[in-house]
C-alpha cells in the first residue's frame, strides 16, 4: 500500500495558476442586478437573420437531430472553403484542411495543443481576448507577452517582436481586428511579421472572427500573404459577423499536416459541433453577405457615438477600426480600471470591462463593447457623464 500524502493538491497547477476571466466576472455580477446597461459582453443585439435562423429550425423539424461527421458537415465545410476563396481568392479543400468547431475558443485549444511541446514559447499580442494565454498555457505552453499601445495604434511591428524570440519560440499569435481594441493591422506591419515566420521558422495562429466588421479599412487575411498558407492557422465563425453567438459554429483552416493533428484531438473532445448550427452556418455563409452589410452598418454608427462620447467626457478614445469594441482610457477617472468599473456598475448600473482583463498593458483602459442599440449606448453616456461628475 502506498503511504498517504497529507495536503496533496486535488487542483493541477495549470488550472490553480490560472486566473479567472476578468469578463465574465463582470457579466455575471451584472446579471444579478436590475436597469443595467451592458457594454460589457461582445454579444450582438441582432438577433440571427431569419432565413439564417429559419435554415436551422427547418433542420429540427426535418429531424436532423443526430451526429454528423466529427469534421463537421461537407457542405458545410466546402461552403467555408468557397467563402474564403470568394473574400481572399486562396482555397483550401474542404476534406482535409477545414475543420469544423465548437467556436474558435475550441479552434485556439485545438491549435496550441496539436503544435506545442512542453516549455514552447508563443508570442501573444496584448491586449487580446482573454483566452489566448490560458489556450497557451492548457497546452503545456508560456505566453510571451508582446505589448502594443494607443501611441502606435496598437498595431504589433516586427521590431515589436523580433526581440522576443528566442530558441524556445514556436509561434505568433494575432488577433486582428482586434478584442478589445477594435485596431486592425495595416498590410506592411503583416509583411514585417510574415518576414520573421520564414525567418525563425515560425507558425502563425491568426484569430480572424471579426474579418468582415470594418470600418473605412480593408482586412487583409494573413494566409493570403506570401508563403504563408503552409505557416498559418486561419481561426474564424459565425458569432461575431452573422450574429450567431449562441449557435457555436466556428472554423479553422491549416495546412493538411497541421490540421490532421488537431482532428485528432478534436475526435476526442467533441463528437461534433451543434447540427442545427451546421445548417445555419451553410445558409449564412452562402447567402448571408447582405446581413453582414446591415449590421456592419449598423454598428458602424454605435462605434462613432459612443468614440465621440468617450473623448467628449474627457476619456480619450483610440478610434477603433474593426470588431465592436471601444477601448477608452479612464485615467482622467483619477481611479484604476478596477474600481472604474465596479463603481460605475454600482452607482449607475453601466457594466464595462477593466483593461488589464485582456494583458497589462491595458491598465488604464476599459472596454466598451458598442453591441447594444443606440439607444441604450445613449442613455449609457448620460449614465458615464454623471457618474464622473460625482468623482468630482
Amino acid at each position: 500500500m502506498f503511504p498517504t500524502v497529507a495536503n496533496r493538491p486535488r487542483i493541477s497547477n495549470s488550472v490553480a495558476n490560472m486566473r479567472p476571466s476578468g469578463i465574465r466576472r463582470f457579466f455575471d455580477i451584472a446579471a444579478t442586478m436590475e436597469d443595467v446597461i451592458t457594454l460589457a459582453i461582445g454579444e450582438p443585439s441582432y438577433v440571427t437573420p431569419p432565413h439564417i435562423l429559419q435554415a436551422g429550425v427547418a433542420s429540427l423539424q426535418a429531424g436532423q437531430t443526430g451526429y454528423t461527421s466529427n469534421s463537421g458537415m461537407l457542405e458545410l465545410r466546402q461552403a467555408v472553403s468557397d467563402y474564403i476563396h470568394r473574400l481572399y481568392n486562396i482555397r483550401y479543400q474542404p476534406d482535409n484542411q477545414v475543420l469544423i468547431t465548437v467556436g474558435v475558443s475550441e479552434g485556439l485549444y485545438l491549435a496550441m495543443k496539436a503544435i506545442l511541446n512542453p516549455g514552447d514559447e508563443v508570442l501573444v499580442v496584448e491586449p487580446c481576448f482573454v483566452a489566448y494565454a490560458a489556450a497557451v498555457e492548457l497546452a503545456g505552453g508560456v505566453a510571451v507577452s508582446i505589448p502594443t499601445s494607443p501611441e502606435n495604434n496598437f498595431q504589433v511591428t516586427g521590431a515589436d517582436l523580433e526581440p522576443f524570440i528566442t530558441e524556445r519560440t514556436r509561434v505568433i499569435l494575432i488577433g486582428y481586428p482586434n478584442n478589445p481594441t477594435g485596431a486592425v493591422l495595416p498590410y506592411a506591419n503583416m509583411l514585417e511579421i510574415a518576414h520573421l515566420a520564414e525567418l525563425y521558422d515560425l507558425l502563425v495562429v491568426s484569430d480572424e472572427i471579426y474579418e468582415r466588421l470594418i470600418y473605412g479599412w480593408e482586412h487583409v487575411c494573413f494566409a493570403t500573404l506570401p508563403n504563408m498558407m503552409e505557416r498559418t492557422i486561419l481561426m474564424s465563425g459565425m458569432s461575431k459577423s452573422f450574429a450567431m453567438t449562441g449557435w457555436r459554429i466556428g472554423y479553422i483552416t491549416a495546412p493538411q499536416d497541421i490540421m490532421s493533428a488537431m482532428r485528432k484531438i478534436h475526435q476526442y473532445l467533441i463528437m461534433s459541433a451543434p447540427t442545427m448550427g451546421q445548417v445555419a452556418a451553410v445558409q449564412a455563409l452562402n447567402h448571408g453577405d447582405a446581413d453582414v452589410e446591415h449590421m456592419r452598418q449598423g454598428y458602424d454608427r454605435r462605434r462613432r457615438l459612443i468614440v465621440e462620447g468617450f473623448n467628449r467626457l474627457g476619456l480619450t478614445c483610440f478610434e477603433p477600426r474593426g470588431a465592436f469594441y471601444a477601448f477608452p482610457n479612464i485615467s482622467a477617472s483619477g481611479l484604476d480600471e478596477h474600481e472604474f468599473c465596479e463603481r460605475l456598475l454600482t452607482q449607475e448600473r453601466v457594466a464595462m470591462i477593466p483593461g488589464s482583463a485582456f494583458g497589462s498593458c491595458g491598465t488604464g483602459f476599459v472596454r466598451a463593447s458598442y453591441t447594444n442599440t443606440e439607444e441604450n449606448i445613449a442613455e449609457a453616456l448620460v449614465r458615464i457623464e454623471r457618474f464622473l461628475n460625482s468623482l468630482s
